[in-house]
């Protein structure tokens, strides 16, 4: 007999204390939830980890897209001293997940993202005993000029040169080449296999690649005796569309671990910004065609997060990480940090989850796709 849906667990918050540059979450002295709540799904705490191939990763990452991106998000050097603190305070609390690319960086700032991981690697006075207790996730653009597969894993040691450490947690094809470069592509796929079997990474995933192709590079993998690990796309509430839905399928199907970047929808999610109040800089133009239709959501999300006494960003990623995603958004302040961390430990209800969908359906604009995601 089909057993009646449990109500969700209420929102348990943090309990806080200072702790160097930042606070401190730790575990609330109150009890778990009951097991009723518990088949509603997983229950995370930052502390405890999910499995990405052989990997024990936190449910929640941060991306470092912004760590050296003067154009998009206004990165400055004065800021590395915050960037340091966010490091620590995620590490402190549970999150060895940092996702990062060797594109990251504008201008003379290129890598600039990888540097400062490294050295805030080297530098954490915290728990950190072992280089691979921190998994970086790094992504290998698929530039025009990396034409065989000993090119590409020379950017992966270039890649950890720059990271300063001997091996990478995931190393990921930044984004497909069949709609361009078929030919191209192959020699990528035999350069992810050449990086994994000389060591230099623990585990290989994918990045902008739709179903169909994930379906063939996994196949391809595989008859080299490579197991893909993970799939990192475009998803939240604003990226939920059918082939998103159909890639989460087909990566549980196959075992891979999927990773959502922009769960935040570049921060339109977060509540932050309407139509006369627009971030700086290229941002502006998307969230000038997006945000008037965003109403219906805004208000949802803003509902829901009063209701569990949780910030609208929190429940926005509550929501990838309750469709079986890890969110990996991105960070630049230690404020971010400390509001990132209360979308774990609780969860939206199947009530809340169809209500928040149904309110993203009916935006009449969606996050544009990445140029580079295939079919």
């Amino acid at each position: 007999m089909a057993q009646p849906a449990a109500k969700a667990a209420p929102a348990t918050p943090f309990s806080s204390q200072p702790h160097g540059g930042g606070v401190l979450l730790r575990r609330p002295s109150s009890p778990p939830p009951p097991a009723a709540a518990l088949r509603l799904g997983p229950l995370f705490w930052p502390w405890q980890k999910v499995k990405v191939g052989p990997l024990s990763v936190s449910p929640m990452g941060f991306g470092t897209w912004a760590w050296g991106n003067q154009l998009l998000w206004g990165y400055q050097e004065s800021m590395d001293s915050e960037l340091q603190e966010c490091f620590n305070l995620a590490l402190k609390n549970g999150i060895n997940l940092f996702d990062t690319a060797d594109s990251y960086g504008t201008g003379k700032l290129n890598g600039q993202s990888e540097r400062l991981l490294g050295k805030f690697i080297r530098e954490c006075q915290g728990p950190i005993k072992s280089p691979d207790d921190v998994i970086i996730a790094t992504k290998f653009a698929a530039y025009p000029w990396r034409l065989t597969s000993g090119q590409f894993v020379n950017a992966c040691k270039s890649s950890l040169e720059r990271l300063q450490i001997d091996r990478l947690g995931i190393g990921q094809l930044h984004w497909s080449t069949a709609n361009y470069a078929p030919l191209q592509e192959r020699a990528l796929w035999d350069g992810l296999v050449e990086m994994y079997d000389k060591g230099l990474v623990r585990a290989v995933g994918v990045s902008n690649y739709g179903p169909k192709q994930l379906v063939k590079i996994h196949s391809y993998l595989a008859s080299r005796g490579v197991p893909l690990s993970s799939a990192q796309v475009q998803f939240s509430l604003l990226s939920m569309g059918d082939e998103q839905m159909e890639l989460k399928t087909v990566c549980d199907s196959l075992g891979v671990q999927l990773i959502a970047y922009s769960p935040l929808g570049l921060g339109m999610l977060t509540g932050k910004y309407d139509a006369s109040n627009l971030p700086n800089g290229p941002r502006s133009v998307l969230f000038r065609q997006i945000l008037p239709g965003l109403e219906s959501l805004l208000s949802c999300l803003k509902s829901i997060a009063d209701r569990k006494g949780k910030t609208m960003s929190q429940v926005a990623i509550n929501w990838c990480v309750c469709k079986g995603a890890i969110p990996i958004p991105g960070v630049k302040t230690v404020r971010h940090v400390e509001d990132n961390l209360g979308a774990l430990g609780w969860r939206l209800s199947p009530d809340e989850i169809s209500e928040l969908e149904a309110a993203a359906m009916e935006c009449p604009k969606k996050m544009v796709q990445n140029i580079f995601q295939t079919a």
